[in-house]
């Protein structure tokens, strides 16, 4: 009689070379098009100058339309996400490319205010379901133990998005009066053309599914599918489901209940501090005085040079130790009290302690995305990410809003300042109430007394204890 062949786990060498290749293929491409999406997304921010003398906006008008694109976000975001199920993460992601490239494009046409009301609108619908889509992909692609660090990657995008967009929009906006052109709107077309080019380079090198990536072998598609199966269906197991298998709590259930409401106001946070920090930071840098637009470039880069590092660190912090949390909460801390001091110190030591916001407020999205991935179950993976995403991005309309009426009734962003020190604050007091954090974390909802042997050591072995994250994780009929 045959032995019976051992089941494949995440340290089996063909899961371990699938994901080498992942991290090789995969992540780097997702990283490429953060970059390029956030470029369009915070670009405006360098323009704000020249478009506001252009279009005759106000500071209270462009924080309005710096923030209506995070309202189109969230209103498609689901939607979006739901129709990315269907048609693959192929199309749907080169189709959300193209679009956004194509709107990016079109702002450099902007002539009034209600354009530019209208195309952030627009850019907004656009975008809707590129991060929830990427954080589901690497959910139907990595095992657990490997989704911090890739999520950490891919979110380093963003934080190599604001290192360069810097430069490159400064010296595009000195390119001013070419061919009878503003250089807002040189920067905007431009920066726009690369997002499409970037939508075809897409749809060559992306796979809908493990199964379609012919430059995996079958040995580690098999053994990859294998284990990220058997990583849902151990969470499935204690999720309430029925002799049949099917969820018996439904998607509506998504916001009854508690962690959800938690994940929602803590994303929430994160998003508000670092919107007003990207969208802001040119105008503050600008506050020093005697600088060009291209010095203005380099110097917003500084804060986000730093931010880079520290996303990769915490990201590999939280994947060894294993425990999401305590990190996170040191991060909002750290990202607090930099904004605390900006307001304290002359705008050239100010420019360090935003330095200190950014190393604070960047890494902490990452590490927050971990903790939901771990929460919901997979059927519920996908509206519950949009669903935080959707409503977390909401701060990304509040921060820039609240800071343009701010400046125009004050002249000034220090109460601002001030105000995302307090989010920061509370943000870190809200992540203690979180149950569970860790990748060994027991699932909550089980309707049988969940226990774990080892939880504490990461064997997962029968202790007799009550896990700690084990009250309540989210499934969908």
């Amino acid at each position: 009689m045959s032995a019976a062949v051992p089941a494949p786990t995440e340290h089996s060498p063909a899961v371990q070379s699938a994901v080498h290749k992942i991290f090789r293929r995969v992540v780097p491409l997702f990283f490429v098009m953060f970059v390029a999406n956030y470029m369009d997304r915070v670009n405006l921010g360098f323009a704000q100058d020249q478009l506001r003398a252009d279009v005759g906006l106000s500071a209270a008008a462009f924080g309005l339309g710096a923030g209506i694109f995070f309202i189109a976000y969230a209103l498609f975001e689901v939607p979006s996400n739901m129709l990315m199920e269907r048609f693959g993460a192929k199309i749907w992601l080169t189709r959300i490319m193209i679009t956004w490239g194509l709107v990016a494009t079109a702002m450099a046409f902007v002539n009034s205010p209600g354009m530019f009301y209208a195309l952030r609108f627009l850019l907004g619908v656009a975008e809707a379901g590129f991060f929830p889509a990427v954080i589901y992909y690497f959910s139907r692609w990595l095992p657990d133990s490997h989704r911090g660090r890739a999520t950490s990657v891919f979110l380093m995008g963003s934080g190599t998005a604001t290192v360069i967009v810097g430069p490159i929009s400064g010296a595009l906006l000195e390119m001013h009066g070419i061919w009878g052109h503003s250089g807002w709107q040189w920067m905007f077309f431009v920066e726009g053309v690369v997002s499409v080019v970037l939508g075809f380079v897409v749809y060559r090198f992306l796979d809908s599914s493990v199964e379609a990536a012919d430059w995996l072998s079958r040995d580690e598609k098999d053994g990859l599918v294998a284990v990220i199966d058997a990583e849902q269906r151990a969470r499935s197991r204690t999720d309430g489901e029925d002799t049949a298998g099917r969820a018996t709590v439904s998607r509506w259930r998504l916001l009854a209940d508690p962690q959800m409401l938690l994940f929602l106001w803590i994303y929430f946070a994160i998003n508000v501090a670092l919107y007003a920090v990207t969208f802001w930071l040119p105008s503050i840098v600008d506050d020093i005085g005697g600088v060009s637009d291209f010095q203005v470039g380099l110097l917003t880069a500084v804060p986000w040079l730093f931010a880079i590092g520290a996303v990769y660190v915490a990201g590999r912090l939280s994947d060894r130790i294993g425990r999401r949390r305590p990190v996170l909460v040191g991060l909002l801390l750290i990202g607090g009290t930099g904004t605390l001091l900006a307001v304290l110190v002359s705008p050239w030591v100010g420019l360090g302690a935003l330095c200190l916001a950014a190393v604070g407020f960047k890494p902490a999205s990452p590490i927050f995305w971990t903790i939901p991935q771990s929460y919901l179950d997979a059927r519920a993976a996908a509206p519950g990410i949009a669903l935080i995403n959707s409503v977390g991005n909401l701060g990304g309309f509040v921060a820039p809003t609240a800071f343009g009426l701010i400046e125009d009734a004050t002249g000034s962003t220090e109460a601002g300042l001030v105000g995302l020190t307090v989010v920061g604050f509370l943000a870190a007091l809200s992540v203690l109430l979180v149950r569970g954090g860790g990748r060994n974390d027991t699932p909550r909802g089980a309707r049988r007394p969940a226990t774990a042997r080892d939880t504490a050591h990461g064997t997962g072995r029968d202790t007799g204890r009550t896990a700690p994250g084990a009250a309540g994780r989210i499934a969908t009929s």
